[in-house]
C-alpha cells in the first residue's frame, strides 16, 4: 500500500524499542533526543529504558503497550525486535523496522536510509504495507487464551518428547491426522520464517493466505498446504504428551495437553510496516536468501 496522503492527525509521541546491544541502543538514544529537541514525545518500552539506563526524562510502557501508546514505532534490531511490538500494535501505527545486522525480512530499512525514511512518515508521506494477524485462540479446562501474531502459530515438542498426533480441521471440515515433529500455521509475512525452514512455500506478503506446514512428518505424503485466509483452522492434539507447546511469533510459548484446542482465524486487525525506498519484496528475497549468486 502506498500512502501518499498525509495524515489526518499530525504525529505527536513517537515509540522507540531497540534490541540490547551497544549500537542498537545508541542509535535509539541518538533518535531519541533528536526527536525530544523537536518537540516530540518519546516513549520507550521497559526494557529498552532499563538498557539506556540514562532515559530520564522519558516515559516508558511495556512492549505490550509501546505501540497503543505511540503514534508511530521505530525498532532497532532484527525482525525479532520489530515482532515484539508489532504483533500487539492497532493497525493506524507505523512501524519503522531499522536492521541493525543482518538483512531481515521485516526490518528492511538500513540505517543509512533510516533518517530520510523517518522525515517521510513525519511529514505523513510514505510507503507502507498493511500485514494480516492472525488471532489464535488456545481453549482448555483452565479457560481460553487469546494472542495475536504477525509470524506464526507453532505447535512442537520438547527435546524428549515424542511424536505429535495432531488432528486438523478447516472450517469445521476435517483435514487430516498429521504426525509429526509440530505443525506451523504462517502468515503470508511469516513463510519467510519457520515456514521456509520447515519446507513450506514462501507467499506475497500482501496476498489473502494462510499456510499449513507439518515438521518432519511421519508420512512423506503429509505436505504443507496453501488455504485462503477467511477459513478458521481447529487443531487438536490426539497423542497426550507432558511436553507439548504452542509457540506464537517464536517469543512466547505455553504448555499444550489433549484437552486443549489451538483455533486460528484472521484478524480483523493488520500491521502497518513502513517500506525501504527504492526496494521491493523481490530485492529482500534475492539478497536474503542469494538468489542469482554464482550464476
Amino acid at each position: 500500500m502506498t500512502t501518499g496522503q498525509p495524515r489526518p492527525r499530525p504525529l505527536k509521541s513517537i515509540g522507540i524499542t531497540a534490541k540490547t546491544t551497544q549500537d542498537a541502543l545508541l542509535y535509539a538514544k541518538k533518535t531519541a533526543e533528536g526527536l525530544r529537541n523537536r518537540d516530540y514525545l518519546i516513549c520507550f518500552d521497559e526494557v529498552t529504558a532499563e538498557a539506556l539506563a540514562s532515559s530520564d526524562g522519558y516515559s516508558s510502557v511495556p512492549k505490550s503497550e509501546l505501540a497503543a501508546a505511540s503514534d508511530a514505532v521505530i525498532t532497532f534490531g532484527g525482525d525479532g525486535t520489530l515482532l515484539s511490538v508489532a504483533r500487539y500494535a492497532p493497525q493506524h501505527v507505523p512501524i519503522i523496522g531499522v536492521n541493525m545486522g543482518t538483512l531481515g525480512f521485516l526490518t528492511e530499512i538500513r540505517l543509512d536510509d533510516f533518517p530520510r525514511v523517518l522525515e517521510q512518515v513525519l511529514a505523513g508521506d510514505y510507503e507502507a504495507e498493511p500485514r494480516v494477524t492472525f488471532v489464535v485462540e488456545s481453549r482448555g479446562s483452565d479457560g481460553p487464551t487469546i494472542h495475536r501474531v504477525l509470524n506464526d502459530a507453532v505447535i512442537n515438542k520438547g527435546a524428549l518428547a515424542r511424536m505429535i498426533e495432531m488432528r486438523v480441521e478447516v472450517s469445521g471440515l476435517f483435514v487430516s491426522t498429521f504426525r509429526a515433529d509440530g505443525l506451523i500455521v504462517s502468515t503470508p509475512t511469516g513463510s519467510t520464517a519457520y515456514n521456509l525452514s520447515a519446507g513450506g512455500p514462501i507467499i506475497y506478503p500482501t496476498m489473502g493466505a494462510v499456510v499449513i506446514t507439518p515438521i518432519c512428518p511421519h508420512m512423506l505424503s503429509n505436505r504443507p498446504i496453501v488455504l485462503p485466509d477467511d477459513i478458521s483452522i481447529e487443531i487438536g492434539i490426539v497423542s497426550p504428551s507432558p511436553e507439548i507447546y504452542l509457540t506464537l511469533d517464536g517469543q512466547e510459548g505455553f504448555p499444550l495437553s489433549s484437552e486443549h484446542r489451538v483455533c486460528i482465524r484472521k484478524s480483523p486487525q493488520t500491521v502497518l510496516l513502513v517500506q525501504a525506498p527504492g526496494k521491493n519484496y523481490f530485492d529482500v528475497l534475492r539478497t536474503k536468501l542469494g538468489w542469482g549468486e554464482g550464476s
